[in-house]
């Protein structure tokens, strides 16, 4: 008997067993349909020696240093500010759109001010900003919306940023200066010997038990345990009795070139050309010294495994009645992107999964063979 199963091994998953395991001293059995622990942050080293991220590129950053000073227990850091370019009308261009941007894209030479006033003279007056589109066109103007935001949304997400929630295009900013780092957080670093290493050693306890390639929905009522936790989609796990959330996949082709250095930083987007959204190369991510290089093509899709809830007012109102259902369950607990429907970057699911454990604290007397244990343990 187990005293939680939880399910699913990416970070929500994993920093549950881990808090649940080190400071409650109670059994986890960790299960997850994949061959690897992780998550979507998962990365291996390929034939060429690269470390590549298999569900495209993950980085980290943060402004909590709870989040970062908990990790940092499994982890050294390799400091790393992440930038973009976008290719657009044929140039390519950094990514939130600044100063640099638009004197590139329209050959211009203005000043932070004189770009203040340019987005003013473009910008559409929007009576509320409900969607995708109303966030960009409110900011910067259609002409640039149309360049830079439409059609790569459109790839992205599958149907047009006029019927997206605003957070979507909310998420990027845009920049009268010439910073070109895609994030500004106070902490951005990638973890130095990869993610996969850092899941292993926050899961390396005796108390966890880790089972890959195992679905909940096969082991459910074979597998004994007292509590649940639930890292999958909501929907699947009342057995979509209301109806299947949406959510949108991703399909990578991974390659290995034999030349040094594919493109000059690690991603850049194709928001008016080709199929897939954007181009990665993990060089630029790791630091590493190779005569090859890898890179990964992104291509959006509807097929496979879910990554992103698709921000949607009729999908929000259908979670809503899912989350009505897994409120009720006081014998389970609902975390991470897919069981809360939320699109949460990784410091944010680690922030609700620590939230989580001081709320079981809270809520849940350690049981007694693990309180006894855990006094062991302390006077070792």
């Amino acid at each position: 008997m187990f005293d939680w199963l939880i399910v699913g091994a990416g970070f929500a998953g994993s920093v549950l067993a881990e808090r649940i395991a080190s400071q409650r001293g109670e059994s986890v059995l960790l299960i997850d349909r994949r061959n690897h622990v992780g998550g979507n942050a998962y990365d291996w080293y390929d034939d060429a020696g690269i470390l590549v991220h298999r569900y495209g590129p993950h980085i980290f950053h943060t402004n909590s240093e709870q989040i970062s000073g908990y990790l940092s227990q499994f982890t050294e850091w390799r400091p790393y500010e992440h930038r973009v370019l976008s290719k657009v009308d044929g140039k390519l261009l950094p990514i939130p759109i600044n100063l640099d941007t638009i004197n590139r894209l329209y050959d211009l030479k203005l000043d932070s001010a004189q770009l203040e006033q340019f987005f003013a003279d473009r910008r559409e007056s929007v009576d509320e900003i409900k969607t995708s589109e109303d966030v960009v066109v409110g900011t910067v103007g259609r002409e640039l919306y149309e360049k830079f935001f439409r059609g790569y949304t459109r790839k992205q997400w599958g149907v047009d940023p006029s019927e997206l929630n605003k957070s979507v295009t909310s998420r990027v900013p845009t920049r009268t200066n010439q910073d070109d780092r895609y994030f500004t957080d106070t902490f951005q670093a990638m973890p130095l010997n990869g993610y996969a290493r850092m899941f292993e050693k926050m899961l390396h306890h005796p108390k966890i038990k880790v089972m890959l390639q195992t679905d909940f929905r096969e082991v459910r009522d074979q597998i004994p345990f007292n509590r649940l936790i639930y890292t999958g989609p909501v929907d699947e796990f009342f057995d979509w009795k209301l109806g299947k959330l949406p959510y949108r996949s991703l399909r990578f082709e991974h390659r290995t070139l034999e030349q040094e250095q594919f493109q000059p930083v690690a991603v850049v987007n194709y928001p008016q050309t080709e199929d897939y959204t954007r181009i990665t190369e993990y060089k630029h991510l790791t630091g590493q010294k190779a005569p090859k290089t890898s890179i990964s093509y992104e291509y959006p899709t509807d097929v496979g495994d879910p990554y992103y809830p698709v921000p949607r007012a009729e999908n929000e109102a259908l979670y809503k009645r899912y989350e009505a259902l897994a409120n009720a369950r006081q014998d389970v607990w609902f975390v991470g992107r897919l069981a809360t429907y939320r699109y949460y970057n990784m410091d944010q699911v680690v922030g609700q999964a620590l939230a989580t454990f001081r709320r079981i604290q809270d809520a849940l007397p350690v049981s007694a063979p693990a309180a006894q244990g855990l006094q062991q343990e302390a006077a070792e």
